[in-house]
């Protein structure tokens, strides 16, 4: 590998120039030398405002990853390419960080663990929650067992109304989808990883499609037009997994309901809990008495001073250029994303059919 890590981007809309342009070019480590989009102009105006020196454009990523010198690929496209793009970017000898969720349907995902075996090249999905203070405050106390057995966990990805009108996010083809594999695979991510039991044992699912038959319907992004909206607003999972734990997943674009969150979760513990729905709150039993304990995530009042001096989403991307400079283990495995992913597309078929999905 070269001194400086040399990136390519594939997909150049929203989230390129929301999240990962931004954090990777403050990065020391790297070079943003290749941009590639379906429109020609999107791809010119990321290498304009991000790229090195000579960096190339393209239409076509197949001509992108034909550059031998590009070490890493971010592939940044609606869900029904993530598996082709980021096969053929393993294939290609690129490491590769794919946006979320892995892939459209869990046999796609699972041929892009296996491209990432058979190549010996790192894979990992933005699952940029995972990188949040709170998030990693409370990963910390899971894992050194504060809350004993997690038994009982519910995964929050409710908006009241924020429908993302834009893109192809209303395109069940494209998307696989609609709020469920867009904002519940934060949450679900963010619950198997704090409870670290990534083996389910069965799953049942509902979705609804109520409030997108709606027109003129209020949005902050604008009405949405009802004839396009053709994924669910709403849809809803019930996990055992194989310990006999449970898991609740909640998610919605447009729901009549105040008791919204998103990507977050609640865990109920043998020795104790916690949730993230009013900042970070820990509860338990000590001396006979129960006690609720709010985590300040801050710098303990020091005027002038949050404590942070990286966002999520330049933390997110650190340690994944780290992770190849220093070849250490990825924070977000594909194994793990490929159980989210097989549990999203349970829900998804359990709502069709009415009926239980078991895992072998």
């Amino acid at each position: 590998m070269t001194e400086k890590v040399q990136v390519g981007i594939i997909g150049c809309g929203g989230i390129a120039f929301g999240k990962h342009l931004p954090s990777l070019s403050k990065l020391q480590q790297v070079e943003l030398v290749a941009f590639c989009d379906v429109k020609k102009e999107k791809a010119e105006q990321a290498a304009k405002e991000y790229g090195a020196e000579g960096s190339s454009v393209y239409q076509n990523y197949q001509d992108l990853l034909k550059d031998s010198a590009i070490d890493v690929v971010h592939v940044l496209t609606p869900n029904i390419s993530h598996a082709e793009i980021s096969i053929a970017a393993l294939q290609a000898d690129k490491h590769v960080m794919c946006e979320k969720p892995m892939a459209k349907t869990a046999e796609e995902a699972k041929a892009m663990l296996e491209a990432a075996n058979q190549s010996n090249k790192k894979l990992t999905i933005g699952y940029n929650n995972r990188f949040r203070p709170d998030s990693r405050y409370l990963k910390q106390v899971c894992d050194r067992g504060d809350l004993g057995e997690i038994y009982f966990a519910k995964a929050h990805a409710i908006r009241r109304r924020a429908v993302p009108t834009w893109g192809v996010f209303l395109d069940e083809e494209k998307q696989g989808g609609g709020p469920l594999i867009d904002i519940g695979t934060h949450a679900l991510d963010l619950t198997l990883w704090m409870m670290n039991n990534y083996e389910p044992k069965v799953v049942m699912g509902a979705t609804h499609h109520q409030l997108g038959k709606k027109e003129n319907a209020a949005n902050p992004w604008g009405s949405w037009d009802p004839k396009a909206f053709n994924v669910e607003d709403s849809a809803f999972g019930f996990i055992t997994m194989k310990n006999g734990a449970t898991i609740i997943l909640e998610s919605s674009w447009a729901l009549n309901s105040l008791d919204v969150d998103e990507a977050k979760c609640s865990l109920s513990g043998s020795e104790g809990g916690a949730d993230m729905k009013d900042g970070l709150r820990m509860n338990g039993e000590e001396f006979g008495k129960l006690y609720t304990t709010n985590v300040d995530l801050g710098a303990g009042g020091v005027a002038f001073y949050d404590g942070e001096t990286e966002s999520d989403a330049d933390l997110e991307a650190r340690l994944w250029i780290e992770s190849i400079i220093e070849d250490k283990e990825t924070v977000v495995q594909p194994q793990q994303a490929l159980v989210v992913t097989q549990i999203l597309e349970a829900i998804y078929q359990s709502a069709k059919t009415g009926k239980a999905v078991y895992f072998d």
